[in-house]
């Protein structure tokens, strides 16, 4: 299943990003605060993370187990992002939302990179995608898909068509070399071009561009940003105990997670409030 676990780039080998590890760790939420916490008061509100990570309670946090946990943070922010949503329409009293009521608290203002028009057509292609049953209303579930298409595979045609119309500046229907490096870096002011472009330039020639004919078309484009044989949850599991596994093990303990906290929490503050108090179980 496709899971988006953070909007951060993962970037790769040294310019590895670990703005992304911090949001698929600790959910989007509580990786938003700022620097508040010295690097002891993480460690100590990180281990008791760990101590609910480690659901047998051996003393370890296995691969299976962080990619458990990696899928609860994504599932608790899902399920959060939409309750605050639903909340915000005040329809308390109802059980399903209608088109017209979600298009009235829309904002009049252009974004980035659309127009208001062209962003409630978008929203109202993706709302007759998420309408299940076609009754014109959406359910609490399906707003859920509204909210996250990445999180339904019912979803996934819309994912990739938005994907194309975000970095498809000359609108012809593909994605360009020049358009896929420019959306990752823009490159505006006159810098030289880092390596892990480079890279991204062979992985677009070589694996993106399948046919070779110099553009990537919506097939392409899904198989980049939802590889069938790629689980996001399970990769971010394995690159974290590959970084933090001192003993190389295949696991990790409490003091090597705490050793590399900052992999895991980095110097930003975490609200672990929510993590800590929540009652929900995991």
């Amino acid at each position: 299943m496709f899971q988006k676990l953070s909007e951060q780039e993962h970037g790769e080998d040294d310019d590895h990003n670990n703005e992304y590890d911090h949001e698929a760790f600790l959910g989007k939420e509580d990786a938003k605060t700022f620097d508040q916490l010295t690097p002891e008061e993480s460690k100590e509100r990180l281990g008791i993370i760990v101590d609910k990570i480690d659901k047998d309670h051996d003393g370890f946090v296995t691969e299976a187990e962080l990619k458990d946990w990696v899928q609860y943070v994504q599932k608790r922010y899902v399920l959060s992002d939409t309750e605050r949503m639903w909340k915000e329409h005040e329809i308390d009293d109802k059980d399903t939302l209608e088109w017209k009521s979600y298009k009235k608290h829309q904002n009049d203002e252009n974004s980035p990179n659309f127009s208001y028009k062209d962003q409630i057509n978008r929203d109202e292609r993706r709302w007759k995608a998420a309408d299940k049953n076609n009754d014109g209303l959406l359910s609490k579930e399906e707003f859920s898909d509204f909210l996250h298409p990445e999180e339904a595979e019912h979803m996934r045609d819309i994912v990739v068509q938005e994907t194309i119309e975000d970095i498809d500046k000359d609108k012809d229907g593909f994605i360009s070399l020049e358009e896929y490096i420019g959306d990752m870096w823009p490159n505006k002011d006159g810098e030289e071009e880092p390596e892990w472009v480079k890279s991204e330039r062979d992985q677009y020639n070589n694996y993106r561009d399948k046919n070779g004919d110099g553009k990537m078309d919506s097939e392409e484009v899904k198989s980049w940003i939802i590889p069938s044989d790629y689980d996001h949850s399970e990769a971010e599991a394995k690159h974290l105990i590959y970084e933090s596994d001192s003993d190389k093990d295949g696991k990790l303990s409490k003091a090597e997670i705490l050793d590399k906290y900052d992999l895991f929490v980095g110097s930003q503050a975490t609200d672990f409030g929510e993590a800590l108090t929540r009652h929900d179980e995991f």
